[in-house]
């Protein structure tokens, strides 16, 4: 009987293991996306550099204008001119929240820029980036704000 009884446990037990929803997949999509991008960068894809960016975007850094989907690709392109060691992305996110066809996204990017004399120098920026959904199932960055921090 006592064999019955634990197995019986188990089997439901099991069962009642939260099942992986909607935005947990959402979010891991999220995250997928934004490590490319990461890559991409880093080994200066410059074709694919602007596809985490929907046409809306509106992206606003502390002390500068409102930039738009082409200024912001315009200075990823600049940006990805320096040779590809001279200037590296490392990423970490904080937090994932989806709802729906929206997801927000609070990360901090570190750009180390390493000069022809081998010294490097780390920024940290500090996120919020708002995803949605597009019609192909991907997400895309629609608005974002970002600030540096100041490292102690």
């Amino acid at each position: 009987m006592r064999v019955w009884w634990w197995s019986f446990m188990l089997v439901a037990l099991t069962g009642c293991a939260a099942a992986p929803t909607r935005a947990d997949a959402d979010a891991t999509a999220i995250r997928a996306t934004l490590e490319q991008w990461r890559q991409d960068f880093n080994a200066r894809r410059g074709a694919r550099i602007c596809e985490l960016f929907a046409p809306e975007l509106r992206a606003d850094f502390q002390g500068m204008p409102e930039l738009g989907h082409a200024a912001v690709c315009a200075r990823l392109r600049k940006a990805m001119a320096e040779p590809a060691g001279s200037l590296q992305l490392a990423l970490r996110i904080q937090d994932v929240m989806v709802s729906g066809a929206q997801a927000v996204v609070r990360l901090t990017w570190t750009s180390t820029e390493t000069a022809p004399n081998g010294k490097a120098q780390a920024e940290d920026e500090q996120g919020l980036d708002v995803f949605a959904r597009q019609p192909d199932g991907s997400w895309k960055i629609v608005r974002y704000v970002a600030y540096p921090v100041r490292r102690e």
